[in-house]
């Protein structure tokens, strides 16, 4: 009787190794066949099973990883993430090529899961077709007629410098921590323009929805969300890192909705005073119309994209001025020297005076450039098949622009890897601008606050170099390594900001 059992377990055994043994087999024939690279489809690493290309990629820098399988794999070529394809395009010739020759065509955002969980398909950022272009359409003369990209909006920044100033001069030259200052006061112009007020620096609610964004864009470019992408039913129900974004977005749109509340309490059609006014006013004249996409939740998500947009870069690009100004003390001192000459301590600078600071502008633009902060863009989509570098790229494809490989390409630049202002002047020292020069990106789906930001920067930066020298605290060098997210910001330093001599006479 045994021995009848003994043969029994030992098939039952050998039957589930079996079992098991042809579901492996199964699913890993299924995963090759389902996504082995289509034909004329760009080239790329070799794929694992299931999750592709996902481990080969380094996350904590995931821009350089990417551009270094450019030199062996071309300026288009493709990896696999979970079950989608992903075209990486290097270079600026293809960049152009793709972006603005055949923009129409590369128009769309992918669908992707945690963004989509994010944004409930709201907004201007991740959206496509209809949505985006109505939504994009009403946020560009909307936040235009509020002084975008006008002189009427110099004051507005100027006076928020002052604010600034005075935090600064209160550490008396002692180091300090410029982050919270910089996150709060570049966020308090996009402030202006959209709830017609600004915030304190010592508002301590604003100030740690401030800091999220930067923790958020941290993780939204992080394995964690990788994986959330590629698997989103299996990892919206997982603990983890993962998660913390939700309830951080979920914080903003909290701190968001009262301030649409409070404009609700006393809301006039007749006096618009911000961009919340004029969403509403949108919401009310549009109801009952065929086609429109206006209503609370939407406005919510079009003022966090706001938020994010509109500050996080400007005051991480400003992280890195004064560190790089640390650094090279005698570039800062060149640069307060031409300030001292063009505008003086008497007044205040002005947009009118960039054409005469042309090593000035040199040095904010190569500190653009060098501090690369978003370096893979945003990812677009094809709505068409498309043909890009002898390549077939098929209608639904996720398609990333890496800037990094353009803002640092050592045939688009003599010292790429080196901070040189000279990449910005010509022989006679005047500002030129090269065509590889797209912090921005470029094409249809060209960052909309490009101009808020470009006078945000220049009238910041010449401010505080007409004002204070940086320099680090003694005994410190300046650390120039970045912590990688959806943008590259410096790590948390701290920094002295001395009030000029001239000032102090």
């Amino acid at each position: 009787m045994d021995s009848i059992f003994s043969v029994i377990g030992s098939y039952v055994e050998w039957d589930v190794r079996s079992f098991l043994l042809f579901c492996v087999v199964f699913i890993l024939t299924t995963d090759y066949i389902k996504n082995r690279r289509p034909a004329s489809f760009p080239p790329g690493p070799w794929a694992f099973p299931i999750v592709g290309n996902m481990f080969s990629v380094d996350h904590n820098k995931a821009h350089e990883s990417i551009t270094q399988l450019a030199q062996k794999y071309g300026d288009v070529y493709s990896l696999r993430m979970g079950q989608e394809w992903l075209v990486v395009l290097n270079g600026s010739g293809i960049l152009k090529e793709a972006l603005v020759n055949q923009g129409d065509s590369l128009a769309d955002r992918p669908p992707l899961p945690m963004q989509l969980d994010i944004s409930k398909g709201q907004g201007v950022v991740f959206t496509s077709g209809h949505m985006w272009k109505q939504q994009r359409r009403f946020m560009l003369s909307t936040l235009r007629y509020f002084g975008l990209g006008k002189k009427s909006l110099e004051p507005i920044i100027l006076d928020e410098f002052t604010n600034c100033s005075k935090e600064f001069q209160s550490y008396k030259g002692k180091p300090f921590n410029p982050r919270p200052i910089i996150g709060n006061a570049v966020s308090n112009i996009i402030c202006s323009l959209v709830f017609g007020h600004r915030f304190e620096y010592n508002d301590e609610k604003f100030k740690q929805m401030v800091s999220w964004f930067e923790t958020a864009l941290q993780l939204e470019a992080s394995i964690w969300a990788q994986l959330y992408n590629s698997f989103p039913l299996l990892m919206r129900r997982l603990p983890g890192p993962h998660q913390t974004i939700f309830v951080i977005w979920d914080k903003v749109r909290d701190f968001i909705r009262e301030e649409v509340k409070k404009h609700k309490e006393n809301w006039d059609p007749s006096d618009q005073r911000d961009y919340i006014d004029c969403y509403l006013n949108e919401i009310e004249t549009t109801k009952g119309q065929a086609g429109h996409t206006f209503d609370e939740e939407n406005l919510i998500m079009c003022v966090m994209e706001l938020f994010v947009a509109g500050s996080e870069t400007t005051s991480t690009t400003l992280r890195w001025a004064f560190l790089y100004m640390a650094k090279y003390p005698e570039v800062q001192a060149k640069v307060q020297a031409e300030i001292d000459k063009v505008i003086g301590q008497s007044r205040q600078p002005s947009m009118d005076d960039r054409t005469n600071l042309p090593f000035t502008d040199a040095v904010l633009h190569e500190i653009q450039r060098i501090s690369n902060i978003v370096p893979l863009s945003v990812p677009h989509m094809t709505n068409k098949d498309i043909k890009l570098g002898g390549y077939t790229v098929p209608k639904g494809s996720t398609i990333i622009p890496n800037l990094t490989s353009v803002l640092m390409d050592k045939n688009e630049w003599e010292t790429p890897e080196i901070f040189n202002p000279g990449h910005f002047l010509n022989k006679e020292g005047k500002f030129v601008k090269p065509t590889a020069f797209i912090p921005f990106s470029a094409g249809k789906r060209v960052c909309l606050g490009e101009n808020l930001a470009r006078m945000e920067l220049f009238l910041f930066f010449t401010s505080f170099l007409q004002h204070f020298t940086f320099s680090m605290p003694a005994g410190v060098k300046p650390k120039m390594d970045y912590v990688f997210g959806v943008t590259l910001a410096p790590w948390q330093y701290e920094i002295s900001a001395s009030l000029r001599e001239a000032l102090t006479d």
